[in-house]
């Protein structure tokens, strides 16, 4: 009585010491689900390849302005020191003017000369809309293309309008209205509401008091609609700051390459060409700004000293007058011409002075030296009036006169000569820099999108996504498919039963196998020749030599769970065995759902429940069927308590009487993890045979059904590995399952 379950315990010390889950990833298992997949992969990499092509015919073309700007050195360096300036990092002057010329100064005198922050766009057809006003080429200058679909409020090519003027309120700043054209060159400003703002003729100033536009032209039929809003000024010079590129065209080439992208070349170009040439205006009033600043100093001087001059000659003409025309003595006269040149030389250095004073602090040796030159020719100066002090008073008065006007007559012409060359020196600076290619659009190469590498990349994204896919479910579906994975919890496996198609043929049945549809016939019977019927000849003699030490000559068939084949797997091994000449009988105990009858065609009363509780004898519960040697017992009427009856005495009466009546008797009970009717079976036969579904179960589902037995004391003698289908994931593994068709030749 001990020694079954003692053999039950060494067989779990040995399982456990066989089991070692392997953690390598099998590649060619990976490969075989692949191309077990292969028609979903190509499926999804079509569709994606679809919506990439659609996305590149449909997608709005981008083009690129560009445009060339050179900066020249703006100053000599130290001689001696030009090799060793490379010695050292050192700025490029370009880095220092591309700073510049992105600058929200120059950004934001473009956008408010351009009005840039004003936008105003054709509303377009969802989807098509675009590509259609793009394609639309007018023979004339206005023509308008028909509208599709008789969405005559959607723009369809040629569609146009200029906005000089689109004032909103702080709090509309931002906001999309819609543009309406209108009969008789008209149009009308709406709000998201449908209110309407707006309302007048084209070239007038609209306004309410809030709102104030003006559109200069416009080229619509009546209803088109079109999409204005008046944009942040900041926000738009920020996005313009960001659009355009600025690059150094290789290393302290002072050649500046300048790119702006946009759908329309027009607006590219346009904008491109205002940015360059205000920075170049303002490099230039840069260059200039000094000699402006001597100018305006010059400009102020110059009445002044005319002023003195026009003084001194009317005190001079008036001492003459009073002294009735004395001249001054050629003495007087060589002493007057020194004081005047000392005068003028000392207005010269004076200006030099007031000229270093902008450049540099008191301090500074130039500034010093300046100071120094005045102080010397002052001191010429008054040795010479020194002088002028022995002639007579008469004399000295007409010197001193006479000196006034020699010296504001000097002054005042250097001046005069000062000024013309500052302004002559202002309008000739031409600034550091120049515009060497004005923008310019390539309108037969958009640079995005890259249509081929659309469709490629999207290609390739359905690709990697389909496969990506299809290893995730094979990651996540644990369903049992290579037989050696059950060996290894050290269950074997009697006989691997291919899935048979013919027998979808016969029965109705779906690939989800659903156990409600009937079958007309028995594929044992009906095609022989099947392969799933040669792998259960096979199981036939594996069983001869399994049954050769079991207590009894019964046969319990089980599963973990529903739909693994069971009723198909007794049925057909019965009548295998029944043609092999022994004398069969089959056992449908599952009491619950049994639907043996519908394969032979006979009605389930009269079955085993029958029998059990007391009503019917064995004579009449057992039915014979189509098979020679093979008979049935059905499952009766469906009881309330089907455990019970299978652990009445009745059952081991039945027992006793089949296995000294039939040589065989196979018993098709319900699931194990279900019910525990099998258990309770199972302790009534010598074998016990498990049926497990191709890739359905679980090999933790398949160790707990044994455990589940072995709790009853009941040893699982093996496997019948059923539904096996051919997949490249078996058949190109170490492990592959392979079943020939050999049929004689007809």
């Amino acid at each position: 009585m001990n020694a079954q379950p003692t053999a039950i315990a060494a067989n779990k010390q040995n399982r456990t010491s066989e089991q070692s889950p392997s953690q390598e990833i099998d590649l060619m298992a990976l490969i075989g689900a692949l191309l077990d997949r292969k028609l979903f992969i190509i499926a999804l990499t079509t569709v994606f390849m679809f919506i990439g092509v659609v996305y590149a015919v449909f997608s709005t073309p981008i083009y690129q302005a560009t445009a060339m700007i050179q900066v020249e050195e703006s100053g000599g360096s130290v001689p001696g020191f030009d090799d060793m300036a490379g010695m050292f990092e050192s700025t490029s002057a370009a880095v220092t003017e591309i700073e510049l010329l992105k600058s929200r100064s120059i950004i934001g005198e473009a956008v408010d000369t351009l009005k840039l922050d004003v936008t105003v766009e054709p509303k377009l057809y969802p989807f098509i809309g675009g590509r259609a006003f793009r394609k639309f080429s007018p023979m004339n200058a206005g023509d308008l293309a028909e509208p599709s679909f008789g969405a005559s409020s959607y723009a369809w090519g040629g569609e146009g309008v200029d906005v000089f003027r689109f004032d909103v309120p702080k709090s509309a700043v931002g906001i999309e209205f819609t543009l309406v054209a209108q009969e008789n060159n008209s149009v009308s400003l709406v709000n998201d509401d449908g209110e309407q703002i707006l309302a007048g003729k084209v070239g007038q100033e609209l306004t309410n008091g809030k709102f104030n536009l003006t559109v200069r032209s416009i080229n619509a039929r009546a209803g088109t609609e079109f999409i204005i809003s008046r944009k942040d000024r900041l926000n738009t010079i920020l996005d313009l700051q960001a659009a355009i590129g600025a690059s150094e065209k290789g290393k302290d080439s002072g050649i500046i390459n300048l790119s702006l992208q946009s759908a329309k070349p027009s607006y590219a170009e346009k904008v491109l060409d205002k940015v360059a040439a205000i920075y170049v205006r303002r490099n230039v009033e840069r260059n200039s700004a000094e000699a402006k600043k001597s100018l305006d100093f010059l400009e102020v001087q110059l009445p002044e000293i005319k002023k003195q001059l026009e003084y001194a000659e009317e005190r001079f003409n008036e001492y003459q007058i009073k002294r009735q025309s004395i001249n001054i003595t050629l003495e007087t006269q060589g002493v007057l011409e020194q004081v005047v040149e000392l005068e003028t030389k000392l207005q010269e250095l004076e200006l030099k002075r007031l000229e270093m004073s902008r450049k540099f602090k008191e301090s500074h040796p130039t500034y010093q030296g300046v100071l120094e030159q005045i102080e010397a020719v002052e001191k010429q100066k008054q040795r010479l009036v020194g002088e002028v002090g022995n002639l007579p008073e008469t004399q000295q008065e007409l010197l001193r006169l006479k000196r006034d006007v020699e010296v504001s007559n000097e002054i005042y012409t250097l001046l005069l000569a000062k000024t013309q060359e500052l302004d002559i020196v202002r309008a000739g600076t031409v600034g550091n820099v120049r515009i060497i290619d004005y923008a310019e659009v390539n309108t037969s190469k958009p640079v995005k999108p890259k249509k081929a590498l659309i469709v490629v990349m999207a290609t390739m994204l359905g690709g990697m996504l389909a496969v990506a896919i299809v290893l995730v479910q094979k990651a996540m579906h644990k369903g049992v498919e290579d037989p050696n994975e059950i060996e290894a919890i050290g269950l074997p496996v009697y006989a691997s039963v291919p899935y048979s198609d013919y027998q979808d043929k016969l029965t109705g049945f779906s690939k989800a196998r659903k156990a409600k549809n009937k079958p007309k016939s028995i594929l044992a019977l009906d095609n022989p020749a099947d392969l799933s019927i040669e792998a259960l000849r096979s199981l036939r003699t594996s069983l001869h030599f399994a049954m050769m030490e079991s207590k009894n000559n019964l046969i319990a068939i089980s599963g973990p769970s529903p739909g693994v084949g069971k009723s198909f797997i007794s049925v057909n091994l019965a009548s295998v065995l029944a043609q092999s000449g022994k004398k069969v009988l089959i056992i449908d105990a599952d009491m619950r759902k049994g639907y043996l009858q519908t394969q032979f065609g006979i009605k389930w009363d009269d079955g085993l429940s029958d029998y059990l509780s007391g009503r019917l004898n064995l004579s009449e519960v057992t039915k014979p069927t189509q098979v020679e040697g093979l008979s049935v017992i059905t499952r009766g009427q469906i009881p309330p308590n089907p455990s019970e009856l299978l652990m009445h005495s009745n059952f081991s009466k039945l027992v006793e009487e089949v296995s000294a009546e039939y040589d065989l008797v196979i018993i098709d009970t319900p699931p194990i993890l279900a019910v525990t009717d099998p258990a309770i079976v199972s302790a009534h036969t010598g074998t016990t045979l498990l049926v497990t579904r191709f890739g359905q179960n679980h090999i933790k589902e398949i160790e707990l059904t044994r455990a589940r037995f072995e709790q009853n004391g009941t040893d699982v003698k093996g496997v019948v590995f059923n539904g096996v289908v051919k997949k490249a994931s078996n058949a190109y593994g170490y492990y592959g399952y392979y079943n020939y068709e050999y049929k004689s030749d007809k």
